[in-house]
């Protein structure tokens, strides 16, 4: 077998062009480090930048139709390496943080280098080539060292046109699934609105008066949160004092936390990644709430919630409370998670969007009688059950797809599959 390096087949340079725009320099479309990161092929549509270069760097950084591009620069050494295939002949220049292999004419076959470079092979030696700690990169004098498997140029054809039909076939079924999950998604967040407003519950109906809720069953209340839940803030103890922060043993959620309620999945707050002392807690404004407390973010991740297992605090960019008698904290989690999108029409402030104390003291709420509000809950547990299920089946397909597609594209640029008798029987 023939491997030869990829400075050997490829003219490759590291684009110097950043996303400025300098007065006196000429205007050009930029193709920057996400659009080669997010898409297998640069075409005509993506929303390409505008920022301006130099004459020199036109020249030198202006890409072309079979050129690969990919990213030389990342906070890890998976995200180095990743290429996409130019197809568009619109004038475009390549930016910072990436570098283009312009394939050698009757060398190397343009699709067999994109193909090559999309490889797992070429992704483990990418990871070897990086250096840095806090970001990795490609030195230049790195990047052609790569090594490519370099069969005759027929023979590249047809492993570039074998790759292109099968992992079209490959991408169509992970883009059903994707669908799939989406459609599962809409369904999950209609079941959670038709649930805690009463819609699809038999019987009389009456209007609400409120125009995200509409109709409810004619017996149940609607009012303000505050009829049924105490509200309460968070806080941050003081960094200045040392002493806040020793020994700290009260769990504290803050936004650090928020990613374990973003797929709505998961009812009750998970670990914190911090915690606050006794001190701290009794110096400050923090509190430490019931078991039950229903927290809700009202900064920067907008409208997220969870349900307090133990007692808690919270800092300053939630919302908290604490149901009475009439209100169950899974029935009113579930409330919140149906009012996202009213939440979002209430967001205020130009740096930081959040929903201030008066907006979210005056929520009005549908609330059914208790034992009503635990049938919700458990009919509606049950049916997102098995939606999650399908969702997360989806999903483990969509990773096994990708994972034959890598497969596949590594054993047929590394010669360890026969593509002209790939699938065939005997």
């Amino acid at each position: 077998m023939t491997f030869s390096r990829l400075s050997h087949v490829a003219e490759v340079s590291v684009s110097t062009v950043d996303k400025h725009t300098v007065e006196g320099e000429v205007p050009v479309r930029l193709c920057n480090y996400v659009d080669v990161y997010k898409n297998n092929a640069i075409v005509d549509g993506l929303d390409f930048m505008s920022v301006t270069a130099t004459p020199d760097e036109i020249r030198r950084f202006s890409i072309a139709p079979g050129d690969t591009l990919f990213t030389k620069d990342s906070e890890t050494a998976d995200d180095i390496g990743v290429p996409a295939y130019v197809q568009t002949s619109s004038p475009l220049v390549c930016g910072y943080h990436v570098a283009i292999a312009r394939p050698r004419e009757r060398v190397v076959h343009p699709r067999y280098l994109y193909w090559s470079l999309a490889s797992s092979a070429a992704a483990q030696q990418w990871q070897v080539l990086a250096t840095g700690v806090t970001r990795v990169g490609l030195r230049q004098s790195d990047i052609g060292k790569l090594s490519i498997w370099m069969p005759d140029l027929g023979e590249q054809a047809v492993i570039a046109d074998f790759l292109d039909r099968e992992t079209a076939k490959i991408d169509a079924l992970i883009a059903k699934q994707h669908e799939l999950v989406a459609a599962l998604r809409d369904r999950r967040e209609s079941a959670v609105m038709g649930a805690v407003t009463g819609h699809e519950r038999t019987g009389p109906k009456r209007d609400s008066g409120v125009r995200w809720i509409g109709e409810v069953p004619a017996h149940w209340q609607v009012g303000n949160i505050r009829r049924y839940a105490s509200m309460h803030s968070g806080h941050t103890p003081s960094r200045q004092v040392p002493e806040y922060w020793e020994d700290c043993t009260v769990p504290w959620f803050t936004l650090a936390d928020v990613w374990q309620l973003r797929d709505d999945t998961q009812i009750y707050l998970g670990q914190t990644a911090e915690r606050i002392s006794e001190l701290g807690l009794h110096n400050s404004s923090a509190e430490l709430l019931p078991t039950g407390t229903v927290a809700l973010s009202r900064t920067a991740s907008v409208g997220f919630s969870g349900i307090m297992p133990e007692p808690m605090a919270t800092s300053q960019d939630f919302w908290n409370w604490v149901c009475g008698p009439d209100l169950l904290p899974e029935f009113l989690l579930r409330v919140f998670r149906a009012m996202r999108r009213e939440m979002r029409s209430l967001m205020a402030g130009s740096t930081h969007q959040t929903i201030y104390k008066n907006d979210a003291a005056s929520f009005v709420i549908p609330v059914p009688p208790l034992q009503e509000q635990r049938e919700v809950v458990k009919e509606l547990e049950q049916d997102l059950g098995r939606m999650d299920a399908l969702v997360d089946k989806a999903i483990g397909l969509v990773a096994t797809l990708r994972e034959r597609r890598a497969a596949l594209i590594t054993a047929a640029v590394t010669g360890r599959l026969d593509v002209t008798t790939y699938g065939k029987a005997g």
